[in-house]
Formats: structure tokens, sequence, C-alpha cells
């Protein structure tokens, strides 16, 4: 990360997951997707230059790891790491909240 604005543990947290594609990265490797084509195929449609970017950004702080796809050979993996896994209710709140309080939400991603 860049030179910290302050200390503050909010400030912080939202500099390194607090853009509008992060999190939802981090819900498409909790959900199961592990493939550049799995996150470039979710609804909210990332480019791919910035696709890139934030999956550099998750390996380059802990929060996920890249490694040999098992399943198709020559390609990358991504999966979370500890550190990673445990916005898992982070994601969760959000995703509750929203629910209770924006109109027209609803859950429909599925973990594979």
């Amino acid at each position: 990360m860049k030179e910290k604005r302050s200390c503050c543990p909010v400030a912080c947290s939202l500099d390194l997951i607090g853009d509008k594609w992060t999190l939802l990265i981090v819900r498409d490797l909790l959900l199961g997707r592990s493939h550049f084509k799995e996150f470039v195929s979710s609804p909210e449609k990332i480019a791919t230059n910035i696709l890139t970017d934030r999956l550099t950004k998750l390996v380059k702080h802990g929060l996920a790891e890249k490694f040999p796809s098992p399943s198709v050979s020559g390609k990358d993996a991504y999966r979370l790491t500890k550190k990673g896994k445990s916005l898992r209710p982070v994601i969760e709140a959000i995703a509750n909240w929203g629910l209770k309080n924006l109109e027209g939400t609803e859950m429909r991603l599925t973990e594979k």
C-alpha cells in the first residue's frame, strides 16, 4: 500500500478493499470461483485490466494467492488465503444490509 492517509483502521481497510471491484472479486473467490474467465463472467462485467489490477493487489497484500490451475493446463488460478477468508463476515454483512435496505436486491450467486 502507499503511504497511509491516517492510522484509522477504517481508512486503511478502505484503501485496500474499498473500491467498487475488490470485494466483488473476494465474493467470487468465496463462492469458489478461481479462474480469470470465471471472474470476467460475473454479472457486474469487470473489465479485464481492472480485474488483473485487483487480483495483483489481492495477491500482493496477502489476501489471495496465485497457483497453477489443477484443471486448466498452463493457466493460473486464485484462492483466498486465511487473511482473505477472514473477509467472509464483512461480505455477508454487506449482503445482508443490502437485502434489508435496498429494494430490488436478491441473492443470486451461489457457491460452485
